[in-house]
């Protein structure tokens, strides 16, 4: 290909949602795919679990459908729903001949179960899975001639219809202004259209699972050019994070509870979830999440045991081979005693609004995966669901612009970056400083269990923080820390906002001043 600032496509986000869309376009079009730092660094290589799929004899895809609902709380889209569960088996299929190794037993499919799912429906590899997938979906980008992978592309913003040279309030978005991480220089990219794949916005919090990139960049940008945002309160708290002081943000899989590991008070060993729901360690992420939540505050304590050591070390190891490496690592042997566990945030389940073709409020954008709210996930994301997402969404957004291609005229020509009136930063320690306010903040705060006092605390920092960040903005050259932290303080801002507008507790939103759940779901939705 010629110039990758110049393409048919344009595709920020080189994950799961982002190549699947690049990998169904390039037979047709030429496809720029932008990634913030390394081309397999997103959340998609990070993630353990597996893809859920009706794969297993004696499920439905009713069941997988009511699964889902049930997990997010009533919140879900019926219809997203359906077109996502309808359209796995056949994204599994694809990944199989892409290479994707899933675990076999006897020919089959090996599939597991997690919690929230009625039947055995996760494809995986081992406990690495992500890994498998976004290796042979690179793979397969690499050898195709009219994709163009572009590492260490930090972007700013959108470029829109005002930015155009001839002035235009159309809301068209023309591509993309991204810094370029080696040179420190803005340089534009444009395209007839721009999918965002950019994950989602764990960085917000303090202890997160999510790869360091994931502070929310889509969704800011999207928000500033104009796009409506939804459910931005839902954030999925993982309820088993390592606890380690030196390695941060490492996930115990929710398979370890599938397979019968079980959550204990330390000291004493005692059994806790059974007193919070009958499902025990199955129930879904948010009520083992708030469980463990609880048991910390109320005994003062840094962690829970979660422990599988009572179900043998060929079972434990054949079935966790990288988790028991990594943990043994650390002196710790899952074989033989527990891991210590608390909640970490896991998961975006708001974002931008999207139809079923991955479109979103403006003209020539397209999203897809954790930065959108497609109305998969609703008030919690059933486990497993993420991933299938991903392709479910990649495809659709490929095959929208596929059909469409005579409504997407090419772009006009584009103002440069102007960096005329700014000068190089003085104070780094200001970008520092701010973003660990945000992240303490936001877990103090806007965390598991919320109260209208703790959010109004947090929407009192984020005004005073916004001017802040604002006034730097508008001195200094853009840096890569400095495009992070606007778009951390902006999508904090998203958090809280919505978050307050709900009062009631559903799903992943629980708060102490409205704990009752109301009779109809109605999402949170934002209009710029």
């Amino acid at each position: 290909m010629t110039d990758p600032h110049k393409s048919d496509v344009l595709i920020i986000g080189s994950g799961a949602a982002g190549l699947t869309a690049a990998l169904n376009l390039a037979d047709r079009f030429c496809v720029t795919v932008l990634a913030k730092g390394g081309l397999a660094e997103g959340s998609t290589a990070w993630a353990q679990g597996g893809i859920a799929a009706v794969l297993e004899p004696g499920d439905t895809f009713d069941s997988h459908i009511e699964d889902t609902m049930i997990a997010g709380a009533g919140l879900n889209d019926r219809k997203t729903v359906e077109f996502v569960v309808e359209n796995a088996p056949r994204a599994i299929e694809r990944l199989i001949e892409l290479g994707v190794p899933f675990n076999k037993e006897g020919g089959d499919l090996h599939l597991t179960r997690e919690g929230g799912h009625s039947h055995r429906r996760i494809v995986h590899v081992n406990d690495a899975t992500g890994w498998a997938v976004q290796e042979a979906l690179l793979h397969a980008a690499q050898a195709h001639d009219n994709i163009t992978l572009v590492p260490d592309m930090v972007v700013v913003d959108l470029a829109t219809s005002k930015h155009e040279q001839r002035y235009s309030g159309a809301g068209n978005v023309w591509g993309v202004y991204a810094v370029n991480r080696a040179t420190g220089r803005v340089e534009l990219f444009t395209a007839n259209a721009t999918i965002l794949a950019t994950g989602g916005a764990g960085r917000t919090y303090l202890f997160s699972t999510a790869p360091r990139g994931a502070t929310g960049d889509g969704i800011a940008m999207a928000w500033r050019a104009g796009c409506r945002i939804s459910n931005m309160e839902m954030m999925q708290f993982h309820p088993t994070c390592l606890y380690n002081l030196d390695v941060k943000n490492f996930l115990i899989t929710e398979a370890v509870r599938g397979e019968g590991g079980q959550l204990k008070i330390p000291e004493t060993g005692y059994r806790f979830m059974p007193d919070f729901d009958p499902r025990a360690e199955l129930a879904p992420r948010d009520i083992v999440a708030r469980a463990i939540d609880h048991e910390i505050k109320r005994l003062g304590l840094d962690y829970v045991h979660l422990d599988i050591s009572h179900m043998g070390a060929e079972f434990v190891t054949h079935h966790f081979p990288t988790i028991y490496e990594k943990l043994k690592g650390l002196g710790i042997d899952m074989t033989r005693e527990p891991i210590p566990v608390v909640p970490a945030q896991h998961y975006t389940c708001g974002g931008i609004v999207i139809d079923l073709d991955g479109r979103t409020d403006l003209p020539h954008l397209y999203a897809a995966g954790e930065c959108t709210e497609s109305g998969l996930h609703g008030a919690n994301r059933l486990a497993s669901n993420s991933l299938l997402e991903c392709f479910v969404f990649g495809e659709a957004c490929a095959r929208h612009i596929n059909t469409h291609w005579d409504d997407l005229p090419p772009p006009p020509p584009i103002r440069p970056w102007d960096e005329s009136r700014v000068a190089d930063s003085d104070e780094e320690v200001v970008i520092k400083q701010n973003w660990t306010e945000i992240r303490r903040f936001m877990w103090n705060y806007v965390g598991i269990v919320r109260t209208t006092k703790r959010l109004e605390r947090a929407a009192h920092r984020i005004k005073l923080l916004t001017g802040e960040v604002e006034d730097y903005y508008g001195h200094f050259r853009v840096t890569p820390d400095l495009i992070e932290l606007r778009n951390l303080l902006q999508t904090s801002d998203l958090i809280v906002r919505s978050a307050l507008h709900r009062h009631e507790s559903r799903g992943l939103h629980y708060t102490l001043d409205y704990p009752e759940t109301l009779p109809v779901a109605v999402d949170t939705v934002l209009v710029p």
